[in-house]
């Protein structure tokens, strides 16, 4: 399902804090910070489900989709969670974003306290790395969840291009990707988000410095015209992605694999998230931990 305008959403009017009949608090990520604190803004919401709700911004800042969601939800990067019930919206409604706060269907929400979506994972030796490639790729090839692109070219030519060290393979290969395949985060931009978290994050831990600059110039590249290539709430995800930050899923799975947790059961839980989301994501930690390992041990 591709979210985009719908033609009979309502106009934004005034902001009528008067409306606001419920007031509570949430904890956000940091990535919401800046948006959060900036001016009031209207907002419309994007798509609503029993367990979240996205609003896009009328602003330049990023993110510019916020989801609004419970506790059993996917915590996602760019995430609100209240324990509030979530209130009853359609496509297309009115809400406000700003001066600290979310006002959406008579609930108004604050953050109360906020969680960093991007921790560092300090350093690990490269060696522990490359021992857990091997495990990493059997339990993803072993396991029922397949991602949607699974065979694709461009995803195929992305992974040799990244372990090579190619920005220009890998520029690619993402250029094809971005947007790639149905549903609110199409399997391609799953794919990219999972890969640029994986350079940028173990990269940094590895001290493979080739990872990290490959990360960051393909950041550039798929975040420069997102918006207009993708979903909103997808093309967000990648913004958020080229900073590093992720949801607490993929970043178990990075914590598993320099030793911070038990990575099979972290590998577990991504993989069911979502269609092919978990899987997709998977994929794009599994080929940036191969291009870590590579690009690392041909620098040293």
């Amino acid at each position: 399902m591709t979210v985009g305008t719908r033609p009979g959403a309502r106009r934004a009017r005034s902001a009528p804090r008067e409306h606001v009949r419920a007031h509570t608090t949430g904890a956000a990520s940091t990535a919401l910070r800046q948006v959060l604190e900036s001016p009031r803004r209207p907002a419309r919401v994007l798509a609503a489900f029993p367990s979240g709700i996205y609003l896009e911004i009328r602003t330049e800042l990023e993110p510019h989709v916020i989801a609004v969601v419970t506790g059993d939800a996917v915590r996602l990067p760019n995430a609100m969670v209240t324990n509030a019930p979530m209130p009853r919206v359609a496509v297309g409604d009115d809400a406000w974003v700003g001066d600290g706060s979310v006002e959406i269907g008579g609930l108004g929400l604050r953050a109360h306290r906020w969680w960093n979506p991007a921790p560092p994972l300090g350093p690990v030796a490269p060696a522990r790395l490359a021992s857990l490639l091997p495990a990493l790729t059997e339990l993803c090839d072993r396991s029922p969840r397949r991602p949607g692109l699974e065979g694709n070219g461009a995803a195929e030519l992305l992974a040799g291009g990244c372990a090579e060290g190619s920005l220009l393979r890998g520029v690619t290969a993402a250029e094809r990707l971005v947007g790639l395949g149905p549903g609110l985060t199409p399997s391609g931009d799953d794919m990219l988000a999972g890969l640029l978290v994986a350079l940028r994050h173990l990269g940094t831990a590895a001290g493979a410095e080739r990872a990290v600059w490959l990360a960051v110039w393909l950041a550039a590249a798929v975040t420069f015209d997102a918006r207009g290539r993708t979903t909103p709430i997808s093309a967000t995800l990648l913004h958020c992605a080229a900073r590093g930050e992720a949801s607490n899923e993929v970043l178990a799975v990075l914590r598993g694999l320099v030793g911070q947790q038990s990575l099979e059961p972290a590998l577990h839980r991504l993989l069911l998230l979502g269609h092919t989301s978990g899987a997709d994501l998977a994929w794009g930690v599994r080929a940036g931990l191969a291009a870590v390992v590579a690009l690392g041990s041909r620098s040293r």
